[in-house]
């Protein structure tokens, strides 16, 4: 990935693939109807069938519930995204970025939230465990990539 690697049309390079499915952790970025933002970290996974990135929802207290996440009411209210997964050293040669703004919907049914649970499952052994199926999870498509690195 070469410095100010911008892409508008939401296509991920096959150099931004690899660090996303080697990174841990991403930022994501919801806002409210009246643009609030909320960023949250969150563990998510890219799929190469559909070229989106998928974020489960995991089991919530009853009280809260999956409705109650102010991630889902801002998708819900606001469907514009962001992802920003990075890599911080104090090598700079070894820093990366890429940021990631689309579309995020929140899917309940269907096929698709089992494929999501699937690779996150894949990716994360600590998913192995959870009871995610049935649940919720949030997909977000790309409409816009840029990224960075410092070597």
């Amino acid at each position: 990935m070469d410095k100010g690697d911008g892409r508008d049309a939401g296509v991920l390079s096959g150099r931004q693939i690899e660090l996303l499915r080697g990174a841990a952790v991403g930022r994501l970025a919801t806002a409210d109807a009246a643009g609030r933002p909320h960023v949250i970290p969150v563990c998510f996974a890219y799929d190469d069938g559909g070229g989106v990135i998928y974020s489960a929802l995991d089991g919530k207290p009853k009280r809260i519930g999956f409705d109650g996440l102010r991630r889902v009411r801002n998708i819900r209210a606001n469907p514009q995204a962001a992802l920003v997964v990075d890599h911080y050293s104090d090598d700079w040669s070894e820093l990366w970025y890429v940021l990631i703004t689309g579309r995020a919907e929140v899917v309940a049914s269907g096929d698709e939230p089992a494929r999501a649970v699937a690779l996150l499952r894949a990716k994360y052994w600590q998913y192995r465990e959870m009871a995610l199926d049935g649940n919720p999870v949030i997909r977000l498509t790309p409409e816009r990539v840029v990224g960075w690195s410092g070597g």
